[in-house]
Order: C-alpha cells, then sequence, then structure tokens
C-alpha cells in the first residue's frame, strides 16, 4: 500500500537550519509561517541555548542552559511571515551552523485572560495544543489561565527577573512534583510549586516558591497533546542496542527526553540535522555544549526507536518522559499507517 505524509500541523512546528554570520539584520526564511516561539542553538560551538517569542517582545533572551534571568540582546530582532531576523549576538546568530525549532501560537503579543486568579496574558494556538503565558507572580497560592481549553500536559515555567532554575511539570510526574530544564536532577517533590494541584482544562496551579510563584514576572510555555501531532508520555529502558519503541502515532520531527528517576542531561533530537537513522545527534538543553555524535535513536514513521543503553536514554529499568512533535503518516485511504 503507497503512503503519503499529510502536513496538517506543518505550518504550527518547524525545525529550520541556518548558517549564522554574526552580523546583524540576518534573515532566516522558510519557516513556513510567523513562529511565535523560537528556540535557537549554535551547534558547533558552546554558545547558550536561547529562546525568544512573542510575548515578551524582540531581543529578549532566555537561557535553557543557565537559571539567568532574562537579558536583552541583538538575538531574535525580528519575527516575519516566513521566519525570523536575526542580529549579531553569538547565541542566536554565531558564524556557525545553527539550528532554530520555530512553534506558532496566535501570531500576536497575547491577550488578556481572566480564567485564574491572576489576570495573565496568553498567545493560544489551541489547534495545535500551544500556548505563551506571560503573568506576574503574587508569592501566595494562585492560579493562571493557560487558554488551551484542555487541560497542559507538560508545562515549562521561567522566572524572567532573577536567577532561579526553570520549573517543568510533565504528565507523568505527581502534583507536586517537578524537574528543572537547566538542571540535571532527578525529579522532585515541592508542594509550594503547583500548589499541589494538577493542571485543568483553563488553567494551572502555582505556589509560593520562585520557580513560579514569586512577586515576579514569569513566562510559561504550555504544550497538550494533540493526537497524530504531539504527544507526552514515558518509556522504560533497558540497557540494549535493541532498546524500548516509543509509539506516537506520527514521524517526529521534535523529542525531548529526560531520565527523571536519576541525574542526568536532558536529550533533544529533530529529524532535520542528520535526517536519517542512525545519525539522529543529540544536543542537552541543560548543556552550552555542541551537539554530539552518539547514535541514540531511530525516528521512524510512527514513533522513536531507542538505539543505546546509555542512562541518558535507555538505562535498564530507568523511567524516561519524552515531548514529541511531528506529521502523521496517512494511508491514502486516510487510515492512519503505523508501518515503519
Amino acid at each position: 500500500m503507497a503512503y503519503s505524509t499529510i502536513n496538517k500541523y506543518s505550518d504550527h512546528f518547524n525545525t529550520k537550519l541556518f548558517t549564522g554570520n554574526a552580523s546583524a539584520d540576518n534573515a532566516i526564511t522558510g519557516v513556513g509561517f510567523q513562529p511565535d516561539w523560537v528556540w535557537l542553538k549554535d551547534r558547533v560551538g558552546t554558545n547558550n541555548h536561547s529562546l525568544y517569542d512573542f510575548v515578551r517582545g524582540v531581543t529578549k533572551a532566555l537561557r535553557t542552559s543557565t537559571n539567568g534571568a532574562e537579558t536583552t540582546t541583538s538575538g531574535v530582532t525580528a519575527f516575519g511571515a516566513d521566519g525570523f531576523t536575526v542580529g549579531d549576538n553569538a547565541m542566536g546568530n554565531a558564524a556557525n551552523a545553527m539550528v532554530a525549532w520555530c512553534w506558532k501560537a496566535a501570531n500576536g503579543a497575547g491577550s488578556s485572560n481572566t480564567d485564574g486568579s491572576i489576570t495573565s496574558t496568553v498567545s493560544a494556538n489551541t489547534t495545535a495544543g500551544f500556548s505563551i503565558v506571560s503573568y506576574t507572580g503574587t508569592a501566595s497560592t494562585a492560579t493562571v489561565g493557560h487558554g488551551l481549553g484542555v487541560a497542559p500536559k507538560m508545562i515549562i515555567v521561567k522566572n524572567l527577573s532573577s536567577s532561579e532554575n526553570w520549573g517543568v511539570w510533565h504528565t507523568n510526574l505527581g502534583e507536586d512534583e517537578y524537574l528543572g530544564l537547566n538542571q540535571t536532577n532527578a525529579q522532585a517533590t515541592n508542594s509550594a510549586i503547583w500548589n499541589s494541584t494538577y493542571p485543568t482544562n483553563s488553567v494551572f496551579s502555582i505556589g509560593n516558591n520562585a520557580r513560579t510563584g514569586s512577586s515576579a514576572d514569569f513566562i510559561a510555555y504550555c504544550f497538550a497533546e494533540v493526537a497524530g501531532y504531539s504527544k507526552m508520555g514515558k518509556y522504560l529502558g533497558n540497557e540494549t542496542s535493541d532498546n524500548a519503541f516509543v509509539y506516537t502515532g506520527f514521524k517526529s520531527s521534535f523529542i525531548l527526553i529526560k531520565n527523571y528517576g536519576a541525574i542526568d542531561n536532558w536529550m533533544l533530537f529533530d529529524n532535520k540535522r542528520e535526517g536519517y537513522n542512525v545519525d539522529n545527534d543529540a544536543l542537552h538543553p541543560n548543556l552550552n555544549d555542541a551537539e554530539q555524535t552518539d547514535n541514540e535513536i531511530d525516528i521512524l514513521s510512527n514513533g522513536f526507536k531507542i538505539r543505546n543503553s546509555n542512562q541518558e536514554t535507555g538505562h535498564n529499568g530507568h523511567k524516561y518522559l519524552y515531548m514529541a512533535f511531528g506529521q502523521p503518516i496517512i494511508s491514502n485511504s486516510g487510515v492512519c499507517a503505523t508501518a515503519r
């Protein structure tokens, strides 16, 4: 049977490769849509991962590989209809091979959301299950509207005002558990981070912890699961080269993995930087290092297969969480295919 790729969600996420030139006004096009969140990394050098979004505004950088506050840099200097423009800052435009992971929200600076006890500013793409949420904490328990209409399965939060670790919640963590995107730590427990409450269709909850709810400005990136496009789940490693197979129902364009029961790096893969099995090179969001060349995973038409026995992705009996985005493989008759 013949199969064809249906790019139903191709204008919601894309990985863009480009060569930086260390100069101002370097326009990067070919993304396919106006991105609202751009995550950049120098693939060769040791520049930090840097994140920019439309809600906070251009030149406002966050770094996943540190706990630093928001800084103003010449990273992303404009969001365009088919991409973005980078300046001469090395995090966004080093004279090296660069990668940009791009998400579409609502193509705007956001609108007021009063679903929570704190009024938030939200730019939400409910079709693709992604929202950018800006809010100011009150140093007390509160709820924050996320705009997705369904409960998010992953939330990434950063305190913009101080050197505070990132806060991450995933659907396979408990209501008191969290991770740090800039940290290698295993899951930890603190009721003051999510106020011992799971997110709902309209809000997520925060306590008085500096990761999520102190008297400071915060940004949150919220993700809901969309069948055929995104999935957040878990798997168990077995420490062999014939390791776990993770079914997602689509060929992944972006895969983020964390061993959440042990001290280990975050692992980030995509389908562009090498684009073929087994050479799918990892980057570490919690580090500023260049991409590694270990053969960690195969990206398949209906999921991904762990091909390494190391502790970062496939140690025996260890628990791993993941977040993946992609497009489904559909047969000519419209039936979802599971062929490898």
